[in-house]
């Protein structure tokens, strides 16, 4: 079993992206770890590399669309780790595509993916941490949490139903007065390869909307986001931005994106014909974190990290004036 400062933690999609950095950074501190997903050739390398970097890992093949499946590796975590610390829920599946020309059937693996899995990993970590009355969740948001765009309709619609959840759940485990956290956290662009799968109805390559992000400063976000009581941080600048100009201007920015919104979500690439489509099934191939957009991609979030700190920051900018006015009336 794992000693005091050794975390149980479950990732879920940690095979690829912002979970396999993430795995990597919790790694790093020691942590033990459930790499859940669905490939279990990438998750066999992800538990190589958090071995590598001193912690331990369990690879745990599921799909998060499964509840069953995800409650089975849960209670394999605890038998063979210890009673979980943290879980992180991060899979999700998209596509881009025009709505009309998107199935049923399309629409409903992105939801039950995307929306349900988050839904299917919470209870399955609640229904261990509430025993205990101990334990953290962190819901891995977006920015399309607050702010559709153009072509990922059912993503969008996803991940404002995980941002609904997840507030109604938080004021029951506030009325049942339980120790349990509840934190999300809502990305920006971020460099990883989902857009190399991403099924796509588009003529070019997918995109993230630059600016883009790196895994590794999105993962350092949600490790503290899983060591702190803070209900929602917003990591990147263009986060914040979509957050605020919603509340404000939506009809502007509805405007806006109708007109930039396709171009910026694609290359100047052709798609190529034989290009993998992870949807319905695994890609088999290893990844890793990061996508093709290494070029230009930013390395750290000023903002996250003033967010992170804005206590001390406040205390301190109140400090200086109040010395400053001190200054001031002795010199009076």
């Amino acid at each position: 079993m794992p000693t005091a400062q050794h975390k149980v933690v479950v990732i879920t999609g940690a095979s690829a992206g912002v979970g396999r950095a993430v795995a990597r950074e919790f790694a790093r501190h020691g942590a033990w770890i459930g790499l859940l997903s669905r490939n279990r050739e990438t998750l066999e390398r992800a538990k190589e590399e958090v071995e590598e970097l001193g912690g331990r890992a369990l690879v745990l093949v599921a799909d998060v669309a499964d509840a069953d499946a995800i409650e089975r590796a849960a209670e394999y975590v605890e038998t063979e780790f210890g009673p979980i610390d943290i879980w992180i829920n991060n899979a999700m599946a998209s596509m881009i595509s025009p709505a009309i020309d998107m199935t049923a059937e399309e629409f409903s693996r992105v939801t039950a993916v995307t929306y349900l899995g988050y839904v299917h990993g919470t209870l399955a970590a609640l229904r261990r941490m509430t025993p205990r009355d101990n334990g953290t969740i962190v819901q891995v948001g977006s920015a399309l949490a607050y702010r559709g765009i153009p072509l990922q309709s059912a993503y969008c619609g996803a991940k404002h139903a995980i941002k609904g959840f997840t507030e109604s759940l938080r004021c029951e485990l506030i009325h049942k007065n339980r120790n349990i956290r509840l934190n999300m956290v809502h990305l920006p662009a971020v460099n990883t390869p989902q857009f190399e799968w991403i099924r796509s109805r588009m003529p070019n390559q997918p995109q993230p909307v630059p600016p883009i992000y790196q895994p590794e400063g999105i993962a350092r976000a949600i490790y503290w986001s899983a060591h702190n009581d803070r209900r929602e941080s917003l990591v990147g600048i263009t986060t914040v931005g979509a957050v605020w100009a919603n509340k404000f201007i939506p009809g502007l920015i509805d405007r806006y994106l109708a007109r930039t919104g396709y171009q910026s979500q694609q290359t100047d690439e052709p798609v190529r014909q034989d290009r993998p489509d992870n949807l319905m099934h695994p890609v088999q191939k290893d990844f890793g974190a990061h996508g093709r957009f290494d070029r230009g991609a930013v390395q750290v979030s000023l903002q996250a990290w003033l967010d992170r700190h804005r206590v001390a920051l406040l205390t301190g900018v109140a400090l200086l004036v109040f010395a400053g006015a001190a200054v001031f009336l002795l010199l009076a």
